[in-house]
């Protein structure tokens, strides 16, 4: 008799192994289909298998998004944004062949923020005393680390925010034999070319993320907004002009 029974996946209908389980709210996801959502989803255990299946659906549908996906702007260091400015569409990835990691596609009018968050963290700095001890310096050392969070928050169906670290790796900061490191924060951290450096890239994709969402918002609403009737300069008709702004008679601009 078998100590464990194998479960089988809602999805595909696979057993699933030891350990290789993911619970859903009513029912169970092998590791395989667990692989396909989306990087973004984190309400899995909250998830139905209808609500796995749809996203899945979604996800297979993605792949023509991603391969009709234009870059013609890339910001970032390791995880990158990535944007189709023709498309007016972005994807955030850390991936070199992105093409074969079915990043999400979403459109930049789905912005709805976005929030730059710099986390420090401070480390006493030790010595070790005659007695071979480790004791702290007077006045204390200190040395810190930084880390660059970007959190896009976006009007999606299976997740609602986009949260990445934009540093590779943390921004270390020591004192020097010389000066004794109490301070912290962003006075301390700009005194790194690094900081300054993830600084100035985290403003830059915040004000490219919220003017691109701007624009493409103003786009839909003008072309969503009442034609106006108006008179051609060219052939005096009383006209509605079309969508490159011509007359629909003489095709004069107007």
């Amino acid at each position: 008799m078998a100590l464990f029974n194998k479960k089988s996946c809602n999805i595909c209908g696979s057993k699933i192994g030891l350990f290789g389980n993911r619970k859903l709210d009513d029912g169970n996801l092998c590791k395989d289909c667990a692989k396909k959502l989306s990087p973004f989803f984190n309400e899995r255990r909250r998830s139905s298998v209808s609500d796995i299946k749809n996203q899945l659906e979604y996800r297979e549908e993605n792949k023509k998004a991603v391969a009709a996906f234009n870059v013609t702007r890339t910001l970032g260091l390791g995880t990158k944004l990535m944007i189709d400015e023709d498309g007016g569409k972005f994807i955030v990835t850390s991936s070199r062949r992105w093409q074969e990691e079915n990043p999400d596609v979403l459109e930049l009018s789905q912005v709805t923020g976005c929030v730059v968050d710099v986390r420090e963290e401070r480390r006493e700095l030790m010595q070790k005393g005659s007695d071979g001890e480790e004791k702290s310096f007077m006045p204390p050392r200190y040395e810190h680390d930084y880390d660059f969070w970007i959190t896009i928050h976006v009007n999606h169906e299976f997740f609602d925010q986009i949260r990445y670290r934009l540093n590779n790796t943390s921004i270390i900061i020591r004192p020097d034999r010389t000066r004794m490191m109490m301070q912290g924060g962003d006075k301390l951290g700009r005194s790194s070319v690094d900081y300054r450096e993830c600084e100035t890239m985290a403003e830059e994709i915040k004000t490219v993320l919220t003017k691109a969402r701007e624009t493409v918002r103003e786009s839909i609403e003008a072309a969503n907004a009442p034609k106006i009737a108006k008179t051609c300069p060219y052939c005096g008709a009383t006209t509605t002009p079309d969508a490159q702004g011509r007359c629909e008679y003489c095709d004069g601009a107007i």
